[in-house]
Protein backbone atom coordinates (compact mmCIF):
# COMPACT_ATOMS: atom_id res chain seq x y z
CA UNK A 1 0.00 0.00 0.00
CA UNK A 2 1.39 3.44 -1.29
CA UNK A 3 1.60 5.92 1.23
CA UNK A 4 0.76 9.54 0.79
CA UNK A 5 2.91 12.27 1.19
CA UNK A 6 1.74 15.62 1.90
CA UNK A 7 4.92 17.93 1.80
CA UNK A 8 7.82 17.57 -0.80
CA UNK A 9 9.99 18.58 2.14
CA UNK A 10 12.65 16.01 3.56
CA UNK A 11 11.60 14.49 6.78
CA UNK A 12 13.87 15.71 9.43
CA UNK A 13 16.67 13.20 10.51
CA UNK A 14 16.60 11.62 14.03
CA UNK A 15 19.64 13.07 16.49
CA UNK A 16 22.12 10.34 16.71
CA UNK A 17 22.63 9.48 20.42
CA UNK A 18 26.33 9.14 19.80
CA UNK A 19 26.36 12.78 17.97
CA UNK A 20 29.73 14.10 19.02
CA UNK A 21 29.32 16.67 21.75
CA UNK A 22 31.73 20.05 22.06
CA UNK A 23 34.09 20.73 24.47
CA UNK A 24 33.22 22.60 27.33
CA UNK A 25 31.96 26.37 26.62
CA UNK A 26 31.92 25.63 22.98
CA UNK A 27 29.10 23.97 20.18
CA UNK A 28 25.58 25.19 20.03
CA UNK A 29 23.59 27.63 22.49
CA UNK A 30 20.20 28.16 21.93
CA UNK A 31 18.69 31.78 22.13
CA UNK A 32 16.15 33.10 24.79
CA UNK A 33 12.61 33.92 24.12
CA UNK A 34 12.00 30.92 21.28
CA UNK A 35 8.32 29.88 19.80
CA UNK A 36 7.45 26.40 20.49
CA UNK A 37 8.23 23.72 18.27
CA UNK A 38 6.01 23.43 15.53
CA UNK A 39 5.49 21.12 12.08
CA UNK A 40 5.70 24.27 10.13
CA UNK A 41 8.84 25.36 11.56
CA UNK A 42 10.64 26.36 8.66
CA UNK A 43 8.36 26.14 6.05
CA UNK A 44 9.46 29.46 3.76
CA UNK A 45 12.93 27.60 3.70
CA UNK A 46 14.13 25.69 0.60
CA UNK A 47 14.20 22.13 1.36
CA UNK A 48 17.96 21.83 1.80
CA UNK A 49 17.62 24.53 4.45
CA UNK A 50 14.90 23.33 5.84
CA UNK A 51 16.33 19.69 6.35
CA UNK A 52 19.44 21.05 7.82
CA UNK A 53 17.48 23.56 10.15
CA UNK A 54 15.02 20.99 11.40
CA UNK A 55 18.34 18.49 12.29
CA UNK A 56 20.05 21.50 13.77
CA UNK A 57 17.10 22.89 15.88
CA UNK A 58 16.65 18.98 17.37
CA UNK A 59 20.51 18.89 18.32
CA UNK A 60 21.02 19.79 22.36
CA UNK A 61 23.22 22.58 23.40
CA UNK A 62 26.99 22.20 23.54
CA UNK A 63 26.76 19.77 20.43
CA UNK A 64 29.24 19.74 17.71
CA UNK A 65 28.31 22.34 14.88
CA UNK A 66 31.01 22.30 12.67
CA UNK A 67 30.54 21.61 9.05
CA UNK A 68 32.57 17.97 9.02
CA UNK A 69 30.47 17.08 12.05
CA UNK A 70 27.27 17.89 10.23
CA UNK A 71 28.27 16.20 6.85
CA UNK A 72 29.13 13.26 8.90
CA UNK A 73 25.23 12.99 10.22
CA UNK A 74 23.60 14.42 7.09
CA UNK A 75 24.60 11.84 4.21
CA UNK A 76 22.59 13.64 1.78
CA UNK A 77 24.80 16.45 1.44
CA UNK A 78 28.43 17.49 1.37
CA UNK A 79 30.51 19.74 3.56
CA UNK A 80 30.14 22.16 1.03
CA UNK A 81 26.20 22.23 1.13
CA UNK A 82 26.14 22.26 4.24
CA UNK A 83 28.12 25.05 4.52
CA UNK A 84 26.38 26.76 2.20
CA UNK A 85 22.60 25.77 3.55
CA UNK A 86 24.41 27.22 7.18
CA UNK A 87 25.42 30.70 5.55
CA UNK A 88 21.34 30.84 4.21
CA UNK A 89 19.87 30.42 7.54
CA UNK A 90 21.94 33.07 9.13
CA UNK A 91 20.89 35.17 6.15
CA UNK A 92 16.95 33.91 7.43
CA UNK A 93 17.80 35.17 11.14
CA UNK A 94 18.18 31.59 12.51
CA UNK A 95 22.33 31.51 13.23
CA UNK A 96 24.85 33.21 14.40
CA UNK A 97 28.47 32.05 15.21
CA UNK A 98 30.72 34.17 17.44
CA UNK A 99 34.03 33.90 19.06
CA UNK A 100 34.63 34.48 22.80
CA UNK A 101 37.85 35.17 25.03
CA UNK A 102 37.26 33.58 28.30
CA UNK A 103 39.56 33.15 31.54
CA UNK A 104 41.98 35.62 33.05
CA UNK A 105 45.50 36.74 32.71
CA UNK A 106 47.78 34.53 31.15
CA UNK A 107 45.48 31.53 30.31
CA UNK A 108 43.19 33.18 28.13
CA UNK A 109 41.83 31.77 25.40
CA UNK A 110 39.18 31.69 22.44
CA UNK A 111 36.03 29.63 22.03
CA UNK A 112 33.99 29.43 19.01
CA UNK A 113 30.34 28.75 19.92
CA UNK A 114 27.11 29.01 17.73
CA UNK A 115 23.91 30.72 18.96
CA UNK A 116 20.67 29.02 17.48
CA UNK A 117 17.00 30.53 17.09
CA UNK A 118 14.26 28.82 15.81
CA UNK A 119 12.49 32.19 15.82
CA UNK A 120 14.24 33.93 13.26
CA UNK A 121 15.30 37.66 13.95
CA UNK A 122 16.49 40.41 12.55
CA UNK A 123 20.12 42.14 12.86
CA UNK A 124 18.85 44.81 15.31
CA UNK A 125 17.39 41.44 17.74
CA UNK A 126 20.85 39.87 17.13
CA UNK A 127 23.07 42.62 18.06
CA UNK A 128 21.14 43.59 21.19
CA UNK A 129 21.36 39.98 22.43
CA UNK A 130 25.29 39.54 21.71
CA UNK A 131 25.61 42.64 23.07
CA UNK A 132 23.84 41.66 26.28
CA UNK A 133 25.29 38.42 26.64
CA UNK A 134 28.84 40.07 26.21
CA UNK A 135 28.33 42.38 28.67
CA UNK A 136 26.97 39.81 31.13
CA UNK A 137 29.92 37.99 30.79
CA UNK A 138 31.89 40.82 31.38
CA UNK A 139 30.32 42.07 34.46
CA UNK A 140 30.31 38.05 35.42
CA UNK A 141 33.05 37.47 38.45
CA UNK A 142 36.21 34.94 37.31
CA UNK A 143 36.14 33.42 40.69
CA UNK A 144 33.02 31.86 42.53
CA UNK A 145 32.39 33.63 45.68
CA UNK A 146 32.65 32.64 49.02
CA UNK A 147 30.10 31.35 50.50
CA UNK A 148 28.94 33.37 53.72
CA UNK A 149 29.77 32.40 56.79
CA UNK A 150 26.90 30.40 59.06
CA UNK A 151 24.82 32.42 61.73
CA UNK A 152 26.49 30.77 64.44
CA UNK A 153 29.87 30.99 63.48
CA UNK A 154 32.02 34.36 63.97
CA UNK A 155 34.91 34.72 61.24
CA UNK A 156 38.27 34.36 62.79
CA UNK A 157 39.08 37.92 61.67
CA UNK A 158 36.16 39.29 63.33
CA UNK A 159 36.84 37.26 66.57
CA UNK A 160 37.77 39.43 69.85
CA UNK A 161 41.71 39.85 70.12
CA UNK A 162 43.10 37.54 73.18
CA UNK A 163 44.10 39.58 76.02
CA UNK A 164 47.74 40.41 75.98
CA UNK A 165 50.10 38.28 77.75
CA UNK A 166 51.63 40.24 80.62
CA UNK A 167 55.19 40.97 81.15
CA UNK A 168 55.97 39.77 84.34
CA UNK A 169 53.86 36.15 85.16
CA UNK A 170 52.88 36.09 89.01
CA UNK A 171 52.43 32.42 90.27
CA UNK A 172 48.80 32.61 91.58
CA UNK A 173 50.20 32.03 95.42
CA UNK A 174 52.42 34.99 95.17
CA UNK A 175 49.44 37.48 94.02
CA UNK A 176 48.34 39.98 96.60
CA UNK A 177 45.22 39.26 98.06
CA UNK A 178 42.82 41.36 97.27
CA UNK A 179 39.88 39.48 99.47
CA UNK A 180 39.38 40.17 102.75
CA UNK A 181 40.35 38.16 105.64
CA UNK A 182 37.77 37.92 107.72
CA UNK A 183 34.21 37.64 106.93
CA UNK A 184 32.11 40.59 108.20
CA UNK A 185 29.96 39.54 110.74
CA UNK A 186 26.31 38.11 110.85
CA UNK A 187 24.05 40.71 111.98
CA UNK A 188 22.53 40.10 115.71
CA UNK A 189 19.17 38.20 115.81
CA UNK A 190 16.00 40.00 116.31
CA UNK A 191 14.96 40.69 119.57
CA UNK A 192 11.64 40.67 118.39
CA UNK A 193 10.94 37.02 117.87
CA UNK A 194 12.29 34.97 120.56
CA UNK A 195 10.55 32.09 119.67
CA UNK A 196 12.88 31.47 116.56
CA UNK A 197 16.02 29.44 117.71
CA UNK A 198 18.86 30.78 116.77
CA UNK A 199 21.06 29.68 113.82
CA UNK A 200 24.02 27.76 115.08
CA UNK A 201 27.55 29.73 115.09
CA UNK A 202 29.08 29.02 111.72
CA UNK A 203 32.78 28.17 111.67
CA UNK A 204 34.63 31.25 112.38
CA UNK A 205 35.98 32.41 109.21
CA UNK A 206 39.74 33.17 110.43
CA UNK A 207 40.79 29.48 110.70
CA UNK A 208 39.44 28.81 107.06
CA UNK A 209 41.03 31.60 105.64
CA UNK A 210 43.78 32.56 107.48
CA UNK A 211 45.49 35.55 106.41
CA UNK A 212 49.06 35.26 105.13
CA UNK A 213 51.16 36.09 108.00
CA UNK A 214 53.25 39.65 107.14
CA UNK A 215 56.34 37.98 107.91
CA UNK A 216 56.51 35.73 105.17
CA UNK A 217 58.25 36.92 102.14
CA UNK A 218 56.84 37.12 98.91
CA UNK A 219 57.64 34.42 96.05
CA UNK A 220 60.24 36.13 93.90
CA UNK A 221 58.31 37.72 90.61
CA UNK A 222 59.38 35.15 87.46
CA UNK A 223 62.10 36.61 85.01
CA UNK A 224 59.87 38.70 82.28
CA UNK A 225 58.71 36.86 78.89
CA UNK A 226 60.81 36.70 76.21
CA UNK A 227 58.81 38.98 73.62
CA UNK A 228 57.78 36.57 70.61
CA UNK A 229 59.43 37.22 67.08
CA UNK A 230 56.74 38.47 65.54
CA UNK A 231 56.49 41.28 68.32
CA UNK A 232 60.03 42.36 67.34
CA UNK A 233 59.56 42.55 64.05
CA UNK A 234 56.26 44.38 64.30
CA UNK A 235 59.11 46.84 66.50
CA UNK A 236 61.23 47.52 63.41
CA UNK A 237 60.95 49.49 59.64
CA UNK A 238 61.09 47.58 56.79
CA UNK A 239 64.31 49.06 56.20
CA UNK A 240 65.77 47.62 58.86
CA UNK A 241 64.80 44.12 58.28
CA UNK A 242 65.80 44.69 54.90
CA UNK A 243 69.25 45.07 56.18
CA UNK A 244 69.14 42.13 58.78
CA UNK A 245 68.26 40.16 55.63
CA UNK A 246 71.78 40.81 53.76
CA UNK A 247 73.25 38.43 55.51
CA UNK A 248 70.62 35.58 54.97
CA UNK A 249 70.67 36.51 51.22
CA UNK A 250 75.42 36.45 50.84
CA UNK A 251 77.03 35.69 54.27
CA UNK A 252 79.45 38.43 52.85
CA UNK A 253 77.37 41.39 53.90
CA UNK A 254 76.20 40.11 57.54
CA UNK A 255 75.45 42.93 59.58
CA UNK A 256 75.39 43.73 63.39
CA UNK A 257 72.31 44.79 64.87
CA UNK A 258 74.35 48.02 65.91
CA UNK A 259 74.81 48.02 61.70
CA UNK A 260 71.10 47.96 61.09
CA UNK A 261 70.32 50.43 63.37
CA UNK A 262 73.11 53.11 62.01
CA UNK A 263 72.29 52.40 58.25
CA UNK A 264 68.95 52.03 58.79
CA UNK A 265 68.28 55.95 57.81
CA UNK A 266 70.02 55.55 54.43
CA UNK A 267 67.22 52.42 53.91
CA UNK A 268 64.55 54.03 54.93
CA UNK A 269 65.25 56.92 52.22
CA UNK A 270 65.25 53.86 49.40
CA UNK A 271 61.92 52.91 50.86
CA UNK A 272 60.59 56.26 50.62
CA UNK A 273 61.50 56.51 46.64
CA UNK A 274 59.23 53.86 45.79
CA UNK A 275 61.40 50.74 46.47
CA UNK A 276 60.38 47.63 48.59
CA UNK A 277 62.85 45.07 50.10
CA UNK A 278 63.46 42.82 47.29
CA UNK A 279 64.53 45.46 45.16
CA UNK A 280 66.74 46.71 48.03
CA UNK A 281 68.71 43.47 48.97
CA UNK A 282 69.02 42.46 44.75
CA UNK A 283 70.72 46.29 44.36
CA UNK A 284 72.73 45.54 47.66
CA UNK A 285 73.90 42.23 46.56
CA UNK A 286 74.11 42.44 43.13
CA UNK A 287 77.82 42.20 41.91
CA UNK A 288 79.83 41.37 44.92
CA UNK A 289 83.17 41.13 45.16
CA UNK A 290 85.49 37.92 46.07
CA UNK A 291 85.80 39.17 49.42
CA UNK A 292 83.56 41.92 51.46
CA UNK A 293 86.40 43.45 54.50
CA UNK A 294 83.79 45.42 56.09
CA UNK A 295 80.55 45.15 55.30
CA UNK A 296 78.93 48.28 56.69
CA UNK A 297 81.10 50.21 55.05
CA UNK A 298 80.24 48.64 52.11
CA UNK A 299 76.65 48.45 52.58
CA UNK A 300 76.85 52.19 53.55
CA UNK A 301 78.54 53.02 50.09
CA UNK A 302 76.12 51.21 48.04
CA UNK A 303 72.97 53.19 49.89
CA UNK A 304 74.77 56.27 48.57
CA UNK A 305 75.21 55.17 45.46
CA UNK A 306 72.58 53.52 43.66
CA UNK A 307 69.96 55.40 45.82
CA UNK A 308 67.06 55.40 43.35
CA UNK A 309 65.33 58.54 41.62
CA UNK A 310 61.88 59.77 42.75
CA UNK A 311 59.49 57.77 40.45
CA UNK A 312 56.28 59.72 39.59
CA UNK A 313 52.98 59.34 41.41
CA UNK A 314 50.88 56.66 40.26
CA UNK A 315 53.75 54.40 39.12
CA UNK A 316 54.05 51.31 41.04
CA UNK A 317 57.30 50.39 42.61
CA UNK A 318 59.63 48.41 40.66
CA UNK A 319 59.84 45.84 42.86
CA UNK A 320 56.31 45.04 42.64
CA UNK A 321 54.72 44.13 39.70
CA UNK A 322 50.68 45.24 39.71
CA UNK A 323 48.56 43.18 39.04
CA UNK A 324 47.99 43.02 35.14
CA UNK A 325 44.71 43.82 34.15
CA UNK A 326 42.70 41.03 32.80
CA UNK A 327 41.92 41.52 29.29
CA UNK A 328 38.57 42.58 27.82
CA UNK A 329 36.16 39.91 28.02
CA UNK A 330 35.02 40.89 23.96
CA UNK A 331 32.98 38.93 21.47
CA UNK A 332 33.31 38.83 18.12
CA UNK A 333 30.84 37.71 15.21
CA UNK A 334 31.97 35.23 12.76
CA UNK A 335 31.50 35.19 9.00
CA UNK A 336 29.44 32.21 8.47
CA UNK A 337 30.78 31.78 4.85
CA UNK A 338 34.37 32.77 5.45
CA UNK A 339 35.27 32.68 9.38
CA UNK A 340 36.47 36.37 9.41
CA UNK A 341 35.85 37.89 12.86
CA UNK A 342 34.18 41.15 13.55
CA UNK A 343 31.61 43.61 15.55
CA UNK A 344 28.33 42.47 15.38
CA UNK A 345 27.30 45.92 13.89
CA UNK A 346 29.80 45.18 11.05
CA UNK A 347 28.93 41.91 9.77
CA UNK A 348 24.65 41.90 9.24
CA UNK A 349 23.20 38.74 8.73
CA UNK A 350 26.13 37.07 9.85
CA UNK A 351 27.96 37.79 6.76
CA UNK A 352 31.06 40.20 6.29
CA UNK A 353 30.68 42.38 3.19
CA UNK A 354 32.61 40.31 0.46
CA UNK A 355 30.43 37.37 1.43
CA UNK A 356 27.45 39.90 1.34
CA UNK A 357 28.15 41.19 -1.82
CA UNK A 358 28.24 37.38 -3.66
CA UNK A 359 25.88 36.19 -1.60
CA UNK A 360 23.32 39.15 -3.17
CA UNK A 361 25.08 38.32 -6.47
CA UNK A 362 23.79 34.85 -5.99
CA UNK A 363 20.34 35.90 -5.58
CA UNK A 364 20.00 38.46 -7.98
CA UNK A 365 21.02 35.30 -10.70
CA UNK A 366 17.02 34.40 -12.07
CA UNK A 367 16.67 30.50 -14.05
CA UNK A 368 17.08 30.84 -17.48
CA UNK A 369 14.13 31.04 -19.84
CA UNK A 370 12.23 28.29 -20.91
CA UNK A 371 12.78 28.97 -24.44
CA UNK A 372 16.60 29.91 -24.02
CA UNK A 373 16.81 26.15 -22.89
CA UNK A 374 15.44 24.77 -25.62
CA UNK A 375 17.70 26.99 -28.14
CA UNK A 376 20.12 25.48 -26.47
CA UNK A 377 19.31 22.15 -27.14
CA UNK A 378 18.79 22.46 -30.65
CA UNK A 379 21.63 24.15 -31.03
CA UNK A 380 23.54 20.75 -29.64
CA UNK A 381 21.34 18.53 -32.04
CA UNK A 382 22.46 20.52 -35.12
CA UNK A 383 26.17 20.55 -33.89
CA UNK A 384 25.74 16.71 -33.58
CA UNK A 385 24.46 16.34 -36.94
CA UNK A 386 27.23 18.07 -38.52
CA UNK A 387 29.73 15.90 -37.05
CA UNK A 388 28.17 12.72 -38.05
CA UNK A 389 27.69 13.99 -41.73
CA UNK A 390 30.40 12.70 -44.09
Amino acid sequence: MATTHFSSALPIPAVSPAYPMAKPGYGKRSAPGQQARTRDDFALLPTRERYVAGFVDHLPDGAAMSVKQLAKQLPLYGQQAIGTALKALSVAGHLRRVRCSVGAGDETRWVFRTFWSRTARDNEWWNTYLATEDASRATAPTAAPEAPAAPGLTAPAEAPAPAAVPLQRTPPEAAPDTAPTTTPAAPPATPAAPATPAAPPATPAAPATPAAPPATPAAPAAPPAPTPPTARSAAHSPAYLALAELGRKDIRLALSADDCAALEPQAAAWFERGVDADYLIAALTAGLPAQVDCPPRFVRRRLADKLPPHRPAGHSSPGTSAPAPSPARRLLVECTDCGRPGLPEALPDGLCRPCRAAHSESRQVTSPDPAEIAAVKAHMVNLRGLLKAP
